[in-house]
């Protein structure tokens, strides 16, 4: 049977970075910045009385100087509040790749957001990420990782937010998260069950480097994609840690090689320099040279 993931296709997301909308200068530091994705945030870094102005801000950046070779995303008020359907007016007309619901607990958010999307014609070109933050949503992953399938497969991403998952929990910010790497796997397995990429958590030591190499290297070890950044100066921990070393960048070709060649035609298994290598781990290098050469097309030259 062929896996939910082969459908899926391979995106950069090693660094995805948050930038209130309400901070002009902040908009335009995105250009010159290498993360491979931005948060536009409409939410937590926006105050009540200056969310009108930051999703004018957002109208303006998109209409004059919009994002490019990166993915950008807007993170809109919950679907609760009083701000979330003029958020999704400036979403629609921004046209973003993607849209951040904060807070989802179950599938239904999902399913409603999808049901506004398709009233519109941004259905072609606008996707869903989701924010697991609270206990509901945690014990819910599974559920609102396959609502993606009924909502029209718009669902993408999950993006884990631990800060409020902490207070919602009464979990100590532990060194090395201890208590909290039971709820970050739940994400995990959710996602992949679905096919879905899943996003860390922000690190809100954004001084303090070794321990968020630390806790880079731990969101890699979990199987995570990327993480979420609140300061440029995480951007190169990020790309590192969840990017791809040179070595495995030539095995992969080599496996991609080893299978175009006609003798293996047929086979699901063959022998690749002394070891026995899948079909499964050609899906593997197949993914990992998509992403290599998105970063070679971002900086203009070859994979």
């Amino acid at each position: 049977m062929t896996s939910i993931t082969s459908h899926h296709p391979a995106r950069l997301r090693r660094s995805v970075l948050s930038v209130p909308a309400i901070n002009p200068r902040a908009l335009e530091k995105t250009h010159g910045l290498s993360c491979d994705a931005v948060i536009f945030d409409l939410e937590d870094s926006v105050a009540v009385e200056k969310k009108a102005e930051a999703r004018e801000n957002l109208r303006r950046f998109f209409a004059e100087t919009p994002l490019r070779g990166r993915e950008s995303i807007i993170r809109v008020n919950g679907i609760d509040t009083e701000f979330f359907s003029d958020d999704m007016a400036a979403v629609i007309a921004c046209r973003p790749d993607a849209v951040l619901l904060p807070k989802v607990d179950g599938p239904d958010d999902v399913q409603r957001v999808a049901d506004l999307i398709a009233e519109t014609d941004a259905t072609e070109s606008l996707r869903i990420w989701a924010m697991i933050e609270t206990p509901r949503g945690v014990l819910n992953a599974a559920a609102i990782a396959g609502a993606g399938r009924t909502a029209g497969g718009l669902l993408d991403c999950f993006v884990v937010g631990l800060n409020d998952l902490r207070k919602e929990t009464g979990v100590a910010p532990e060194t090395g998260r201890i208590y909290l790497v039971p709820f970050l796997m739940q994400v995990i397995l959710a996602a992949r069950a679905y096919g879905l990429d899943a996003i860390d958590s922000v690190s809100n030591e954004f001084r303090q480097l070794d321990a968020y190499e630390a806790e880079c290297a731990q969101g890699r070890a979990m199987g995570f994609d990327g993480k979420m950044l609140i300061h440029p100066a995480q951007i190169d921990g990020a790309n590192r840690h969840f990017g791809f070393s040179e070595a495995a960048l030539a095995e992969a070709k080599a496996i991609a090689a080893a299978f175009a060649d006609p003798a293996t035609d047929g086979l699901n298994v063959i022998n690749l320099d002394g070891r026995m290598v899948e079909r499964l781990h050609l899906e593997q290098a197949e993914r990992l040279l998509a992403k290599a050469r998105v970063i070679a097309e971002r900086e203009g030259r070859t994979a």
